[in-house]
C-alpha cells in the first residue's frame, strides 16, 4: 500500500514537468482575442519553442544584433530538413522569405506568421508545402522599433491596443534603406539574403490612408521593371495571390491604394515602379521576386492578421506549384544580367498619363471646409457602402536608360573602402588591382548640373546629378577596385554606381564632396587674369562677347562673368563636378 501511494505521489510530481515539456505555441494576440500583440520576448520564446517542438523541421537562429543590443531572430522551416542555405541549395528547394515588422507598428506579419507556422507543421494548413519550399521567417525586422511600444504609435490603424514604432532606435526607416544600407539591421538582413538567396520575398505591412472596403493590396515586381523574362514569374505570383485571395472572400487590389491627391478619393490612383530603397524595388535588381503585402489599416486587427496569414499561405502554395519553373527563370535572368555589358539598362521609371477607370469599393463621403485646418476635410460614412469608379494610371515607361559599361567600373583607392563596403553588403563581386595601369582609356562622368536637396532625407542630403560619360585617358593607380559588370547582380551594381540613378550612392549624397567647389579665384585676381586672357586670345574674346549678347542672366551676373574666365584658366579645379568613379570597356589584365 505504501509503495502504491509513493508511486502515485511520484506521478503527481512528474505530471507538471511532463506538461511543461510541451511548448505553448500560441501567441499573446490569440490569447487576447487579437486585442494585443506580444513584446519581443515572446518572439524569442516562440522561436526557441518551435525549434524544441519540431527539431527536425525548424531552426531558430540569430542573424544580427540591433543597436540596442537585441538579437535579430529568424526561423528556417522545412519538413525536408533543409534548415541551412547549403541544404536548401543542395536539394534545389526554393526559399520564401516572409518578413514582418520592418515598420514595427505594422505588426500583422508577426502574429500571422507564427499562427501559420503552427498550422503548417501540424498539417492543419498547406499540407506538404514545406516539403517543396523552405520558409525563412523573420517575425520582426525592426526589433528596437518594436520595443518602442505604446498606444497611438499608429494613429491611422485599428488595433492592436499597443504596438511598436515605424523607425529604428537610430531613427532609420528600414524600408528606405535597402540600397544605401545605413542601418546595422539592414546590413544584417542583406547578409541573411546573400546567404539564403530567397526566390520570393514577402514584405508584410499595413497601409495608411483612406477608409474603404478593400482589406488588402498586393503589389510587387518584376512586373513592370527588372529582367523582362523574369516578369512572367512576377506577374504569375502577383496575379495568383490576388485570384486565390478573391476566391477565399478577400477584397484585394493589385495597386497601392494611395490617392494621387492627399485625402481626395476622386483623384484616383497612380501605380508605378518603386525605387530600390524599398524592398519590392530592390529584389528585382537581384533577379528575384518581391511582393509587398499591405493590409488595410482601418480593418480590425483579427481581420488583418487573417488576410496576412492567407496571403503567406497562398504565396507558399504558388511557389510549391511553380517554384522549379520560376527558379529556372531566375537563373536565366542571372545569365542575362551577366551579359549586360554594353547593353541599355533602364534605371528609373515613370508613370505615363494614360489612365483607365476601375471599380473601387468605398464608402459614401463628403469633402467640406474645415474650421480647424482651413482646408477641405473628408468624412467617410462606414454605414453606407459605395462603388467608386476612379481613374488609375498604371502604364509604366523607362525614364532613365543608361548603357552599361562593357567591362565594369574602376573605383580609385581613396574611395575603395567606402564603395567596397557598400558592394560587399549586397554580395557584389570586385577585385583590387595590385599594379598601376598608366595611360588607361576610361570613361569619366562630368556633372553639368547638381541640385542638392534643401532638407535631409534619412540623414542624407540627397543630390540630383545630371551630366554625361565621356572618354578620357588617365593613370589608374594600384589599389583601385575593378567591379566587373559580368555578374548576376549587374542591375543592382549599376543602380549603386551610376550617378544619375535615383538610389545610387551619388543620389544619396555619398559623393557630395565631388560636387562642391573647394577653391576660388578672388574677384580682383579674376579681373586681372580675364584681361590678360582677352588680350592674347581673340577667339575667347569673341565667345565672351557673344555670350553677353545671347544670355541676359549671364550678362547681369558679375560672378558668372568672372567664372567664364576662371573655368578656362589653369587655376580651375579639374576635380570639381567630376564623379569619382570611372567606367571601363576593357577588363584589367
Amino acid at each position: 500500500m505504501r509503495r502504491h501511494l509513493l508511486a502515485l505521489a511520484l506521478l503527481a510530481i512528474a505530471a507538471p514537468a511532463s506538461t511543461a515539456t510541451k511548448p505553448d505555441l500560441t501567441t499573446v494576440a490569440e490569447r487576447s482575442g487579437y486585442r494585443q500583440t506580444g513584446r519581443y520576448d515572446e518572439v524569442i520564446a516562440l522561436c526557441d519553442a518551435y525549434q524544441q517542438a519540431y527539431p527536425q523541421a525548424v531552426r531558430c537562429f540569430d542573424f544580427g544584433t540591433t543597436p540596442q543590443g537585441r538579437p535579430m531572430k529568424a526561423m528556417a522551416v522545412s519538413t525536408r530538413g533543409a534548415l541551412t542555405p547549403e541544404a536548401a541549395a543542395a536539394q534545389g528547394l526554393p526559399v520564401v522569405l516572409a518578413q514582418g515588422g520592418i515598420h514595427a507598428g505594422e505588426i500583422d506579419g508577426k502574429d500571422a506568421g507564427f499562427g501559420l507556422l503552427r498550422d503548417l507543421l501540424r498539417g492543419k494548413a498547406g499540407k506538404g508545402l514545406l516539403d517543396k519550399a523552405v520558409l525563412l521567417f523573420v517575425p520582426v525586422f525592426n526589433v528596437d522599433g518594436h520595443e518602442n511600444f505604446r498606444a497611438w504609435n499608429r494613429p491611422n490603424q485599428r488595433g492592436p491596443e499597443e504596438m511598436g514604432f515605424r523607425v529604428t532606435a537610430q531613427r532609420y526607416n528600414l524600408n528606405r534603406d535597402y540600397v544605401k544600407a545605413d542601418a546595422p539591421e539592414m546590413r544584417a538582413m542583406l547578409a541573411l539574403v546573400n546567404a539564403w538567396d530567397p526566390l520570393v520575398a514577402l514584405d508584410l505591412h499595413v497601409t495608411d490612408g483612406a477608409k474603404f472596403r478593400h482589406d488588402i493590396s498586393i503589389t510587387g515586381e518584376p512586373v513592370n521593371s527588372g529582367d523582362e523574362g523574369l516578369r512572367e514569374a512576377g506577374r504569375a505570383l502577383k496575379d495568383g495571390i490576388i485570384a486565390r485571395l478573391k476566391a477565399q472572400g478577400s477584397l484585394p487590389v493589385g495597386f497601392y491604394p494611395s490617392f494621387v491627391e492627399d485625402d481626395n478619393p476622386a483623384s484616383g490612383f497612380a501605380e508605378g515602379v518603386s525605387t530600390p530603397r524599398f524592398s519590392h524595388g530592390y529584389y528585382p535588381l537581384r533577379n528575384r521576386l518581391a511582393i509587398l503585402v499591405e493590409t488595410h489599416s482601418w480593418k480590425p486587427y483579427p481581420e488583418r492578421v487573417r488576410a496576412t496569414y492567407n496571403t503567406v499561405l497562398v504565396a507558399l502554395s504558388l511557389v510549391a506549384e511553380h517554384g522549379t519553373a520560376w527558379q529556372a527563370l531566375a537563373q536565366a535572368a542571372d545569365a542575362r544580367a551577366t551579359a549586360l555589358g554594353g547593353q541599355p539598362m533602364p534605371l528609373d521609371y515613370t508613370v505615363t498619363d494614360a489612365k483607365r477607370f476601375v471599380e473601387f469599393l468605398g464608402y459614401a463621403y463628403t469633402r467640406t471646409p474645415s474650421e480647424i485646418s482651413g482646408g477641405l476635410m473628408t468624412r467617410y460614412d462606414e454605414r453606407t457602402p459605395q462603388l467608386w469608379m476612379l481613374p488609375l494610371r498604371d502604364t509604366v515607361a523607362p525614364s532613365l536608360v543608361v548603357t552599361a559599361p562593357k567591362a565594369g567600373y574602376l573605383v580609385p583607392p581613396e574611395q575603395a573602402a567606402r564603395v567596397g563596403t557598400q558592394l560587399q553588403a549586397h554580395g557584389i563581386a570586385f577585385r583590387t588591382l595590385d599594379a598601376a595601369l598608366p595611360a588607361t582609356a576610361v570613361q569619366v562622368f562630368e556633372a553639368d548640373n547638381v541640385k542638392f536637396a534643401p532638407t535631409p532625407v534619412e540623414g542624407h542630403q540627397r543630390a540630383t546629378v545630371a551630366g554625361q560619360w565621356t572618354s578620357a585617358t588617365v593613370d589608374v593607380p594600384a589599389g583601385t577596385l575593378f567591379v566587373p559588370i559580368a555578374q548576376p547582380k549587374a542591375r543592382l551594381l549599376m543602380t549603386i554606381l551610376e550617378p544619375q540613378a535615383s538610389d545610387s550612392m551619388a543620389a544619396w549624397g555619398m559623393f557630395n564632396n565631388a560636387f562642391e567647389r573647394k577653391e576660388y579665384m578672388e574677384g580682383y585676381v579674376a579681373e586681372e587674369q580675364a584681361r590678360l586672357m582677352l588680350a592674347r586670345d581673340p577667339a575667347l574674346k569673341a565667345a565672351f562677347e557673344q555670350k553677353l549678347k545671347d544670355d541676359p542672366d549671364f550678362a547681369k551676373s558679375p560672378r558668372a562673368r568672372l567664372d567664364f574666365f576662371y573655368r578656362r584658366h589653369p587655376a580651375w579645379d579639374a576635380g570639381y563636378n567630376r564623379y569619382p568613379v570611372l567606367r571601363t570597356d576593357v577588363a584589367p589584365g
